[in-house]
């Protein structure tokens, strides 16, 4: 069983005066790749392409989840300067 946890994205709204002019894209792209270095996600990759033995599917669901999150983190203008909290990005709950 796959339990999601969604929230509702307000731009920075729903914190007035928090949203802040410097946050970046590559901000948010580089909270995306920390957060799938957690899972490490580079080295299934390479043990697939060395060995032939297929990412598992978890794996593969959470790194187009983050992927994902990043992208619509990315569309929302302003974005929120709290972007990198949890409630933002998919939780894996793999080993």
């Amino acid at each position: 069983m796959v339990i999601v946890r969604l929230a509702v994205i307000d731009g920075g709204q729903g914190r007035a005066g928090r949203a802040s002019d410097h946050v970046r894209i590559e901000d948010v792209e580089a909270e995306a790749q920390r957060r799938l270095r957690i899972c490490r996600v580079q080295e299934w990759r390479a043990r697939e392409f060395i060995t032939g033995i297929a990412v598992p599917a978890d794996i593969k669901h959470f790194e187009l989840q983050v992927n994902f999150a990043a992208q619509a983190i990315c569309c929302l203008s302003p974005i929120p300067a709290d972007f990198d909290d949890d409630l933002y990005w998919p939780t894996y709950w793999g080993e």
